[in-house]
């Protein structure tokens, strides 16, 4: 695992947002299936899937963060939100410290290297394979 320093996204301490389309984007889905998927990407990748980030309130959202711009000209099944920038459109994506109090925010799985991410064609594939 590398140190705080090297994943320059990831706040120091607490919760952060970090504005869509600069380091990464996101896919949200919420509640148990979003943690399903979140599992069974790790099972697929040897334990790595990349960072993920789930709630602990409300929906219950789970977020994937994918590489900017990965999700557009792709079919998302129902239920699924974007967290992209465009003209005229600006998304922010929480993002919680590695330690320290961050609640309600935490991350399923953890960031492992400044460029790794969720890979945005297999997070598809499993969400329309999930029914």
């Amino acid at each position: 695992m590398n140190t705080q320093s090297d994943l320059t996204w990831v706040p120091p301490d607490g919760v952060q947002l970090r504005k869509a389309g600069v380091q990464f984007d996101a896919i949200r889905v919420d509640g148990e299936e979003g943690r399903d998927v979140a599992d069974r990407l790790a099972r697929m990748t040897g334990g790595d899937p990349g960072p993920i980030v789930e709630t602990a309130t409300g929906k219950r959202g789970v977020y994937f963060l994918v590489p900017v711009g990965s999700t557009s000209h792709r079919a998302w099944p129902d239920g699924v939100t974007r967290f992209i920038a465009g003209p005229g459109h600006v998304s922010f994506i929480p993002v919680p410290a590695l330690n320290g109090l961050t609640w309600p925010l935490s991350w399923r799985y953890r960031p492992t290297t400044p460029d790794r991410l969720v890979h945005t064609h297999l997070l598809c594939t499993v969400l329309h394979s999930q029914g």
